[in-house]
This record gives structure tokens, C-alpha cells and sequence, in this order.
């Protein structure tokens, strides 16, 4: 059936040869891995870290951080695989078109887009609130008419979608400076705060387990609660996994490495090492800044108070009288998210451009300029997230990104299988080790944190695909490149 059609390697490889559609090798595997740090590393480290700690771990929270870079290592080797043997831009999508065919390859290019628009959407709103805390005022929010205008958002996707359009490796360039400003503050955290340690506070390493509502009820727990009635805990063993479940999300994003794989000089080598490299150095750094902080202060003073209000990194060094870290956190919680902005808006147009230059989407959209970027697709792209940013409330909306993150990890990890065995003649400059474990472990690891979801993620998410769905038997696949071709309307590329 014409939707299972999948699109060869060698096709996949031939297309980035199309003229007008070419996008320029500029990239070597250090801006690969500096764009994997900063996307990575965003304000999460210096909130996420402290309420985790504080209300479902306890110090064990470094434990957490370990397991939960060890599912995005397994998740990680997987996707170099697929773009040191697919170097095409496209991540997920391209993948998915050379192992499970088009209707999939659809599914999960609409699956990313949803991934990056509201990633870069809620990320640029956290932006705007930083911009505030940094230079004094209440944030960069203004009354327009009825309308609330965050002007401070509106700013910062306008900024990096110039960069973005005026060169890939003046947007690496750009990257490498703000990632170093925000790396030195992380550094300066666990530098400071590890003459502040006490071993008291370690105490108990894992606390006793506490029944709790966490998980919340109805449709607000998790799809796993949800199925099972089991209820939700605080500390113990399973406060411990549950806390590997929430801080996983400080590592999403590394996979929007292997979207620039075909902008990148030696994509068989670079795109693997940038993206190992870059999971290490934030492992390394997540779990420096986890031990310190559990160090500090008891975990009991990081919980969430009745007020709600919810503890950060600040918390433990006001506690200790450091009170000038706040604000150094805060300029780097700023250049944290000013990188992720950039990076996620950067995988965005990546991915429509792949699906736009396989006639998924509009052909007219896959043009690139003189510079080699995408920029029709950069402005669209940048215009409905600062849109969307700017206007709308969406924070509630953030774990969506979460489920469609995982659910790409799931796909990639299941196409390396598929591919070993569709096509063991490939040349593939990494290969994972441990295959068909390692790749399994991978699925399994990403179906459970999936699990520890709210159900009312689950039902949007589902019918963002159902739209997805829609579209493509209304459009997609009548309009697709592979299918022209399939009916001699069009020649494939030479």
C-alpha cells in the first residue's frame, strides 16, 4: 500500500543534491556538540533539580539524574547510528521514511513538530520572565487592547531566527558564546556550593517512603496510576524511579543534533560524537550540581511550601548566606534558555524542511538561499512560535513535549533493529553495540517514563495525531515526491 512505501537511503542521500534545495556543510562535531549543550542545558538544571529534590527524592536525586541519562544514552546510540548511515536532515522523520514507510515517517515529523513549536514557545516565555528577574522589572509582559502582548518572548524568537536565517555557523558561533556564559555559572554553582556541603544533609540518602498525592487524580495522574490504581509516593524506591521520570526532561533536546546531519562536513563521524559527547558533559555537570545542592541543605527545606512556592538552586545558597548567587543564576538560567530557544526553532525548521522537500508538506516551502538555510521555513517557523509565545498561555502544555520526545526515541530505537535487518549492507560510520539489547533496553526504558505521564497529556497528544492523521490522507499523500515518482509524474533525483 502506497503508504507504506518507504524511501531508500540511497534516495534519502540523492535528494540533498536537489538544486535549490541544498543546505551548506558548515558544521564540524563540536558545534554539534555545543548545539547539544545548549539545548540541553536550559533553566531545568536550576529549577527542576532543587523541587525534585525536595519533594519526591531527597538526596538521591543524583541517582535519578543517572538513570535518567542512562535512558537517554541507550535512546542516544540509537540516533547516532541512524545519522552517521542516514546523513539527511530530519532527525526522526527521515529515519522513520527509510524503516517504517511514509504514513509513519508523516506521523513522526508531526509528532517533532509538535516537540519543537511548544518547546521553543514555553522555553521563550521562561525567557521573557528571566529577562525580568536579570535587569528588575516585572517581566516582559505588556497590556495590548484585551490582549496580554510578552513582548520579552516575541524578542527573543525574532533574535535567534535572524541568526538562524543569516547562517548555520554564525547561529554555532553564536551558540558556543552564550553556552560558555551559562556552563561557567553552572561550574560556579558546584564550585561555591561545594564548600557548603554538610554530610549530615545526606542524611537519610534515601528517605523513607511517604504516601502522597503527587500523582494527582482523574486525568492529573499519571497513565500508570491510571491503569493500575496504584498509588503515588514520595521518597523510597519508587519516589527515587519517579524522580527519574521528571528530571529526564532536563536532558530532552540532544536528539535535535542528528536534524543537522546533513549540514554537517563528515556526518559518519562528527554527528555521533557530537551527540555523545554532548549527553556526557551534561551528565557530568547535572549530576555535579545534584550532589552539591543535596549537600547544602536538607532536602526538607527544598520542599514546596503551602504558599506553592517551589524551591531552585538560589534556595539552598540563600540559605547558606550567598545571596548574590541568585542573580548570577538567574543571568544564567537567561543564557540558558536563550541557546534552547535558538536550537529548538533550529530543529524545527529542519524537520519541515525535510518533510517539505519529500512533498508532505508544501515543495514551495524547501527552498534554501544563497547562504544555504532554509529561510522561508525559518520565518514561518519563528512567526507561529512567536505567536504562540507571545499571546497564548501554554506553559500547561509543556509535558506534551515530553510524550512526543519519547515517543521518537521509541521509533528510532525500533529502526535500528528494523534496519539491521532490512539492510545489513549499509555502511554505518557508528554502530551500536549489543544489538538487538541495547536498542530494546531503549524502548523499554522510554515506554515506562511514557507510562509516568499524566492521562490528559496522553489525550492531547492523541489528538494532536488524529489531526496529524487527517491530514495526511487529505494532503500528504497525494502530494508526496515518493508517490509522484511511483506514478511517473515525477523523476527521482539523479
Amino acid at each position: 500500500m502506497s503508504r507504506w512505501r518507504t524511501k531508500s537511503v540511497e534516495q534519502s542521500i540523492a535528494d540533498t543534491d536537489e538544486p535549490g534545495t541544498r543546505l551548506r556543510k558548515d558544521l564540524s562535531w563540536w558545534d554539534l556538540t555545543v548545539f547539544g549543550v545548549s539545548v540541553v542545558v536550559g533553566a531545568g538544571i536550576f529549577t527542576v533539580t532543587a523541587t525534585t529534590a525536595g519533594n519526591i527524592t531527597g538526596p538521591a536525586i543524583s541517582v535519578s539524574f543517572l538513570i535518567a541519562a542512562v535512558t537517554c544514552g541507550l535512546a542516544a546510540l540509537c540516533y547516532a547510528e541512524f545519522a552517521s548511515t542516514v546523513p539527511v536532515a530530519g532527525s526522526a522523520y527521515t529515519f522513520s521514511y527509510a524503516t517504517f514507510g511514509e504514513f509513519m515517517a508523516w506521523i513522526i515529523g508531526w509528532d517533532l513538530i509538535l516537540e519543537f513549536s511548544i518547546g521553543a514557545a514555553v522555553v521563550a516565555k521562561g525567557w521573557s520572565s528571566y529577562l525580568g528577574t536579570v535587569f528588575g522589572f516585572a517581566g516582559g509582559v505588556a497590556d495590548v487592547g484585551p490582549l496580554k502582548l510578552d513582548w520579552g518572548a516575541l524578542l527573543i524568537v525574532a533574535v535567534v531566527a535572524v541568526l538562524l536565517a543569516l547562517g548555520t555557523k554564525l547561529s554555532a558561533n553564536f551558540s558556543a558564546t552564550v553556552t560558555a556564559i551559562k556552563v561557567a555559572v553552572v561550574l560556579l554553582v558546584v564550585i561555591v556550593g561545594a564548600f557548603y556541603i554538610k554530610a549530615a544533609n545526606y542524611r537519610p540518602f534515601i528517605p523513607p517512603s511517604e504516601p502522597g498525592e503527587a500523582g494527582g487524580t482523574g486525568v492529573d495522574q499519571s497513565l500508570f496510576s491510571l491503569l493500575t490504581g496504584a498509588e503515588g509516593s514520595h521518597y523510597g524506591v519508587y519516589g527515587l524511579l519517579a524522580g527519574a521520570s521528571i528530571v529526564f526532561f532536563a536532558f530532552i533536546g540532544f536528539d535535535v543534533v542528528a536534524t543537522t546531519a546533513e549540514e554537517t562536513k563528515n556526518p559518519q563521524r562528527d554527528v555521533a560524537k557530537g551527540i555523545l559527547a554532548a549527553l556526557a558533559i551534561v551528565t557530568v555537570l547535572y549530576v555535579a550540581v545534584s550532589v552539591v545542592l543535596s549537600g547544602m541543605v536538607h532536602y526538607t527545606e527544598l520542599k514546596t511550601g503551602p504558599d506553592g512556592k517551589a524551591a531552585n538552586l538560589a534556595t539552598a545558597f540563600s540559605a547558606n548566606g550567598i545571596d548574590w548567587a541568585a542573580q548570577v543564576i538567574s543571568i544564567g538560567a537567561l543564557a540558558g534558555l536563550t541557546t534552547v530557544v535558538m536550537v529548538l526553532v533550529l530543529g524545527q525548521s529542519r524537520v519541515i524542511f525535510a518533510m517539505a522537500r519529500d512533498g508532505l508538506l508544501p515543495r514551495s516551502l524547501a527552498r534554501t538561499s544563497s547562504r544555504g538555510t532554509p529561510v522561508r521555513i525559518t520565518v514561518i517557523v519563528a512567526v507561529l512560535i512567536a505567536l504562540a509565545a507571545s499571546l497564548f498561555p501554554i506553559d500547561k502544555l509543556e509535558e506534551m513535549v515530553n510524550v512526543g520526545t519519547l515517543f521518537a526515541f521509541v521509533l528510532v530505537s525500533a529502526g535500528v533493529l528494523v534496519l539491521r535487518r532490512t539492510r545489513p549492507d549499509l555502511k554505518r560510520g557508528f554502530r551500536v553495540p549489543w544489538v538487538p539489547l541495547l536498542p530494546i533496553a531503549s524502548i523499554v526504558a522510554c515506554v515506562w517514563l511514557m507510562l509516568n505521564l499524566t492521562a490528559l497529556t496522553w489525550i492531547r497528544f492523541l489528538i494532536w495525531m488524529l489531526l496529524g492523521v487527517v491530514i495526511y490522507f487529505v494532503y500528504s499523500r497525494r502530494h508526496s515526491v515518493m508517490g509522484q515518482r511511483a506514478r511517473g509524474e515525477l523523476e527521482a533525483a539523479p
